[in-house]
């Protein structure tokens, strides 16, 4: 039991240590903390606000600049919903918070038909309450526990069900223009979120207090990138790294690149006309003629 103990521990270590320095790293690409900032961290509850509250405490004690943060928690009133668990918990570790209580779980009952999916007006109720009391705190970002996957699950809802390349920025300008929002858990992998807050027992809030949605087209995308990751190793990692390697002149979106205005310019183009010939490791060359690729 010692051993399995010691070994439990080692590996828990080793976990928030790689969830600390890929925090860090977005960071720092993104520039999403500055000396002097107020973060406002949004805690739901759930598995990966607690980690990124608990990550943004342990870098903020070793960080080179100073930065302040508030967990900021919206109560919005859904039946059964245990309003003790947090501030006891943020007492206990010496967090400074505030509890928000607002009442938009009725909102969305009442607008929303029986059997509708009611995340989308929940989430904007949510996000003008969030708006709003950072303004009251003078906070000067708003950090969200988003992480990779969830990322990647937007990218696929919005390309499979909106028509649009768009996903979640991991830094982006408020819907209301005041506020920076930042996603620090942008680089982190869910299940390593996942299994970081099993080993510190966090106490979760269940995520379905507001009534079993199982059909939602997210958690349609969900399974389907869970089963890709078991089939597939690496692959979302690839199509993350995608995201941060977009060639618009290889797509077909006339309002960002200008194919109207297209005309040869007599310079040699390393990735023109390919769209995609890079071959998998292992395959065997193509045969050459007279320096030139053969046709057949």
């Amino acid at each position: 039991m010692e051993v399995l103990s010691k070994k439990s521990a080692y590996n828990t270590n080793k976990l928030h240590k790689r969830l600390r320095r890929l925090v860090g790293t977005a960071i720092a690409d993104f520039n999403m903390i500055e000396q002097g900032d107020r973060v406002m961290v949004c805690l739901s509850g759930g598995k990966d606000s607690y980690v990124l509250l608990d990550i943004l405490r342990n870098l903020q004690a070793h960080a080179p600049l100073d930065f302040e943060l508030i967990a900021v928690n919206l109560d919005q009133k859904q039946p059964g919903f245990p309003e003790h668990v947090l501030p006891e918990y943020l007492t206990k570790i010496g967090m400074p918070f505030r509890i928000v209580e607002q009442d938009t779980y009725s909102v969305v009952k009442r607008v929303i038909a029986e059997g509708k999916t009611t995340c989308s007006l929940c989430s904007r109720l949510r996000r003008g309450v969030l708006y709003r009391v950072a303004g009251e705190l003078g906070a000067t970002k708003i950090a969200l526990g988003h992480h990779r996957d969830d990322i990647l699950e937007t990218f696929f809802l919005n390309m499979f069900y909106g028509g649009k390349l768009k996903a979640m920025p991991p830094k982006l300008v408020s819907d209301d223009g005041r506020h920076i929002v930042i996603r620090p858990l942008a680089y982190c992998r869910e299940k390593d979120v996942a299994a970081y807050a099993a080993s510190a027992q966090f106490p979760i809030i269940p995520c379905n207090l507001c009534g079993s949605q199982k059909n939602l087209q997210r958690q349609a995308i969900k399974e389907m990138m869970q089963q890709w990751d078991k089939k597939f190793p690496g692959r979302l990692e690839t199509m993350f790294t995608a995201l941060q390697n977009v060639q618009l002149s290889h797509l077909a979106d006339r309002q960002h690149y200008d194919f109207a205005g297209l005309m040869p310019h007599g310079v040699a183009i390393e990735d023109g006309d390919k769209a995609f010939d890079d071959e998998p490791p292992g395959w065997p060359a193509m045969p050459e003629e007279d320096g030139h690729l053969a046709a057949g």
